[in-house]
């Protein structure tokens, strides 16, 4: 099959996608680029719904997870779950050896960028186009959050879930039966690490129980 042509600025394009639904946004992908040349990322919390969907446009598509090595155990359950669960390609991407282990006390934007940034850099290395679970409803600074856009490195980045509110979230995984973190259902609605996680008070915004005391709420991943 030929590659569909990509056009460096894809705002018109992101423009028309409203129109689509998330699956035909992932195949879309994959017509464009070939599915050995992209990826979904997924933390395995409420971004299992994105597994699911990209399981079912593209079987076989690749999912990356970056394991920090200071994940709750429900979210390593999570893994397991999805590995059993999806015809998927799952790759886990390990933080490199050496990291100061408390640095996240300290220098929280330096661990993430290790325990992050840096493996998930490696993962998109030889890839054209990636796939992500962002939502405009996952906080103020996400709200803008196109379909489909160039990233940093100039990579097509798709996000199909962008226009999803939580009540979409919840009733697709109701519906399908999505194995969903089980953290959701105990006060957690942002899960990273578990050093910088807690449960967001009343009247706080989901992302506010991450990194909390550090005027922080995203990893560098989405920036």
């Amino acid at each position: 099959m030929t590659a569909l042509v990509v056009p460096d600025d894809l705002r018109e394009l992101d423009a028309s996608f409203a129109s689509l639904s998330p699956i035909e946004m992932i195949q879309w992908l994959a017509e464009a680029h070939g599915v050995e040349n992209i990826c979904v990322t997924s933390a395995m919390t409420s971004d299992v719904v994105l597994v699911d969907v990209a399981s079912k446009a593209v079987p076989g598509i690749e999912v990356v997870f970056l394991d920090t090595g200071f994940h709750f155990p429900e979210t390593l359950e999570t893994v397991e779950n999805v590995r059993r669960r999806y015809p998927v390609e799952l790759r886990i991407m390990a933080a490199p050896a050496g990291i100061e282990l408390n640095r996240w006390e300290t220098d929280p934007d330096g661990c993430c960028n290790q325990r992050k940034v840096l493996p998930l850099e490696e993962a998109l290395s030889t890839k054209h186009a990636w796939v992500s679970g962002v939502r405009r409803s996952d906080s103020p600074v996400r709200a803008d959050t196109p379909f489909v856009h160039r990233d940093k490195r100039g990579l097509v980045k798709l996000n199909p879930l962008a226009a999803w509110t939580d009540d979409d979230l919840a009733t697709y995984a109701m519906v399908n039966e999505v194995p969903m973190n089980p953290l959701l259902d105990q006060g957690y609605p942002s899960i990273g690490c578990y050093p910088c996680t807690r449960k967001p008070t009343a009247g706080e915004h989901a992302r506010d129980g991450r990194w909390s005391g550090h005027g922080k709420t995203e990893c560098g991943l989405h920036l």
